[in-house]
């Protein structure tokens, strides 16, 4: 079954949701990670229909949704978003899974608006790691952001002659994906031009990352305030360590961490049953 598409206004932008249905259940919301979109969700939608009433979120700048004005997407307003979506669907404390950058996203909300939320998953939703050049000084991290705007004023995306080309390329960023989800991630995310060639649907600007909202004392301090039970994913084959004493996962109280074996960054494709299994029986 296909879900239902709708729009909604923030921030005076319009931005998609993505609606599977089962209106009498609990609400629960998946939000995608960064360069991603809603429908990478589909597979764990189809299975969490069962006992929830699921929607999944295409961020600004991403997927379906309008691009944002000028050059800057902060985390501020990323959850200002997932706030007018929740006040949408639900007048009740919401279940939200979320991935990368989602899952930042996600924890941000929870601990902004925690009577808000009913329970929490986070894959790999932490933040950059600790050695990243993100966490540097304000104005070193005030001339990056500035820099990489401007080059990205000059920036072409990149294009692809055809859909197997492109493919191609969602299968080199994970070679976990069958060819059959790296397809349908790859037609639900690339627009086709006038040539025939396609390009990817988010905007060129989410490549800069804002100079605010990485700060790891601030971060650890919204994390803190959290109260409902949070579960995090990590792959053992990820890019980024495993966070077990990083002071932003400390700071979520009582959140249990699955380390998860042969799974890198995008668990939930990596070790799709693995990944529903745990949290079904979590968010139960």
């Amino acid at each position: 079954m296909e879900p239902v598409s709708h729009f909604f206004y923030s921030n005076r932008l319009k931005l998609q949701f993505w609606d599977y249905g089962q209106d009498d259940k609990p609400p629960l919301i998946l939000v995608h990670g960064g360069l991603d979109h809603a429908r990478n969700w589909d597979w764990v939608a189809r299975d969490l229909r069962n006992d929830y009433h699921v929607y999944a979120l295409d961020l600004r700048g991403h997927g379906n949704s309008a691009w944002a004005p000028g050059a800057i997407y902060s985390m501020a307003e990323y959850v200002l978003d997932l706030s007018v979506l929740i006040d949408i669907i639900s007048k009740d404390p919401v279940r939200i899974v979320g991935h990368s950058l989602g899952g930042m996203i996600t924890l941000h909300y929870a601990g902004t608006f925690p009577e808000r939320v009913h329970k929490i998953v986070s894959v790999e939703g932490l933040g950059f790691p600790l050695d990243h050049k993100i966490h540097g000084t304000p104005s070193e991290k005030m001339r990056r952001w500035v820099e990489a705007v401007r080059k990205l004023e000059h920036r072409t995306p990149r294009s692809y002659p055809d859909l197997e080309s492109a493919v191609a390329r969602m299968k080199e960023a994970n070679k976990r994906l069958s060819d059959e989800v790296a397809r349908h991630l790859t037609l639900h995310g690339t627009n086709w031009n006038a040539d025939a060639s396609m390009t990817w649907k988010f905007d060129n600007y989410v490549h800069a990352f804002s100079p605010y909202g990485h700060e790891v004392d601030g971060v650890a301090e919204i994390f803190s305030k959290v109260a409902c039970p949070a579960l995090m994913f990590w792959g053992l084959e990820s890019w980024a360590p495993v966070p077990d004493t990083d002071p932003r996962f400390l700071a979520i109280p009582g959140c249990r961490l699955v380390a998860v074996p042969n799974a890198g960054h995008w668990v939930h494709h990596d070790q799709l049953d693995l990944f529903l299994r745990e949290t079904r029986g979590f968010l139960a």
